[in-house]
């Protein structure tokens, strides 16, 4: 009995299904496209902390996508099975930021265009949607919202105080007022009209106003 006898599924005569040019031509170009990928995730990046071993998995994912979808295309059974077996897979990690799923599916698209064959539209696609994410993504800070916890000593204090930050921001949303015995809390959310947040110095001076906390804020709480 031969090597050959023991795969019945003609294993050996789909070696060279994919000339060792194609492979190692998609392969590069989908490195090199991810690693455009990771350039964009680093520009754009707006969160917490930032995590370069998610950048690198953006890497990753597009050279596996690609070699996963070469060997799809070589072998229709292969297919099938494929299919079957990553139905099975299941992903718990947790995404914080809603961006990083665009930067998921930016780079398994990629994968997947590129090992089809089609290398302007990976190329051309890859480099449009990078421009559109550093063109949104990079907004002004002063643009985005902030949240303002204000304590007030009674209602007096309060509407002065009000009165001084809607004179001061573009936009004055109140979210929450919690009221006691003996002081008022207030959760603003603010559009500042610069970046400058010196009127908060001067928001705490106010007589009656005990402390005023401003805090970054963009679906998750970050100082």
């Amino acid at each position: 009995m031969t090597f050959q006898d023991i795969f019945k599924s003609s294993f050996l005569e789909n070696v060279g299904s994919i000339s060792f040019l194609d492979m190692f031509l998609a392969l590069a170009l989908a490195f090199c496209i991810g690693l455009f990928i990771f350039l964009i995730y680093k520009k754009t990046f707006s969160g917490v902390m930032y995590s370069s071993s998610f950048g690198i998995t953006l890497v990753a994912i597009t050279m596996i996508t690609t070699l996963v979808i070469l060997a799809v295309t070589s072998n229709v059974v292969l297919s099938l099975g494929m299919v079957g077996a990553l139905s099975i897979v299941r992903f718990r990690a947790a995404i914080k930021e809603p961006l990083d799923i665009a930067f998921l599916f930016w780079a398994i698209g990629a994968g997947i265009v590129l090992a089809a064959g089609l290398i302007p539209l990976a190329v051309f696609g890859s480099m449009l949607i990078g421009v559109v994410l550093l063109v949104f993504a990079n907004k002004k800070a002063h643009f985005n919202p902030y949240i303002l916890v204000l304590r007030c000593r009674d209602s007096q204090s309060e509407a002065q105080a009000m009165a001084f930050v809607q004179n001061q921001v573009r936009r004055c949303v109140v979210k929450s007022k919690t009221v006691q015995n003996n002081s008022v809390e207030l959760n603003l959310e603010i559009r500042m009209k610069d970046a400058s947040t010196g009127f908060v110095n001067a928001l705490s001076g106010l007589n009656g106003v005990e402390h005023a906390v401003l805090v970054s804020y963009n679906g998750d709480y970050m100082g």
